[in-house]
């Protein structure tokens, strides 16, 4: 009888420790906010978590700021619609925001007002996103290159005065997703490269290039300081490396761990608290949660269904409700589609089915 017992309790252990390892948050879209949207495509999500506001990039209809609590859209920052804005970087230290815009100029505002402060900075013909290191004060910019497969160049201001101290030239043409250390590293993901860079914001150069095995089409960006580690969301390539999450040891590049996602993969948060990554995954329409054990161990958590076309996200630190935005799209073949994502990729949205969508965990 006492060995029956013991076996049934070795049982239930084992029973409770598989339950463990397979634990299901049940993150959901607990809500649809519409938006006023007339067709135009969008790309960066920023959370102004003091205020919750929403920054929405939503290109040719201008820098859209949504407040999370009154579920309303507060304002579109003036001049952005010209500009074509793709999102914006906050820097809630000098009060200032700056639209990235398209046409390659940057538009800066109060972050409390949402004033305009002084015309467009214009640092080039195209401009994708920007990235702000506290430590040395200063905001890298990805400018866009003059011609297919040429190197990037990253223009350097110094904050407050948005004055032009340096460039660094990246052998990248596709820079994306970027995130610091603390230290006055920047490590930026290298989409057409298969590459993550190290960049000294201080001397203004680029430091460490490491490749990204196992992780085709290097994308979306971000780091734990804590445990030195990058959290990488990668497209995959040519159909021989799936679209995947990698994690690498930030103080040598090595590629620790990786795990298949959906396709697609444009946006990632890493948020400390709940111990999780999450990546959004447009193609496939998937959101993959993925649970930080330690630093060296991953384990996925679920894979939960989304809506077509839900590309980049952002997170309420203190709520930890994750918002995207979204619309019904289609493929126009009589304009240019992004085929390195998919040969469906929308290019051309309908206008008035524009929402912010909310996403909770289940109690």
């Amino acid at each position: 009888m006492k060995k029956a017992i013991r076996t049934t309790s070795l049982a239930l252990l084992l029973t409770a420790s598989a339950l463990t390892v397979n634990a299901f948050d049940g993150w959901y879209i607990e809500g649809t906010l519409p938006i006023a949207g007339q067709g135009s495509s969008w790309d960066y999500l920023t959370m102004d978590e003091a205020r919750g506001r929403l920054f929405i990039g939503h290109r040719s209809e201008g820098l859209k700021v949504f407040d999370v609590h009154t579920k309303k859209l507060l304002a579109v920052v003036t001049d952005t619609q010209a500009g074509s804005s793709n999102g914006a970087t906050l820097i809630p230290e000098f009060d200032l925001g700056v639209s990235n815009n398209q046409n390659g100029s940057l538009t800066v505002f109060k972050l409390s007002t949402l004033e305009v402060t002084a015309p467009p900075i214009q640092l080039g013909e195209g401009l994708d996103n920007s990235h702000y290191d506290p430590v040395s004060r200063r905001l890298l910019v990805n400018m866009d290159p003059d011609r297919k497969g040429a190197n990037a160049e990253l223009m350097v201001l110094q904050l407050p005065s948005l004055e032009v101290v340096g460039k660094i030239s990246v052998p990248s043409a596709k820079p994306e997703h970027a995130d610091f250390d603390g230290k006055g590293n920047l490590f930026m993901a290298a989409r057409d490269v298969d590459q993550v860079f190290r960049i000294d914001m201080k001397a203004m150069k680029l430091a460490d290039i490491w490749p990204t095995p196992g992780c085709g089409q290097t994308n979306s960006l971000s780091m734990d300081v804590t445990s030195n580690r990058l959290f990488l969301g990668c497209r995959g390539r040519d159909g021989t490396i799936k679209p995947s999450f990698s994690v690498m040891n930030a103080a040598n590049g090595k590629v620790i761990y990786t795990s298949e996602i959906g396709g697609g993969n444009d946006g990632l948060i890493y948020d400390r608290d709940l111990k999780r990554i999450f990546l959004s995954n447009s193609v496939h329409a998937v959101l993959n949660v993925f649970e930080q054990v330690d630093a060296d161990t991953y384990r996925p958590v679920e894979a939960m269904g989304t809506q077509a076309n839900v590309r980049t996200i952002a997170m309420d630190p203190r709520s930890k409700k994750i918002y995207t935005f979204v619309a019904q799209g289609s493929a126009d073949y009589a304009k240019p589609v992004t085929t390195s994502v998919s040969p469906f990729y929308a290019n051309t949205f309908v206008p008035g089915t524009f929402n912010v969508l909310v996403i909770g965990r289940r109690p």
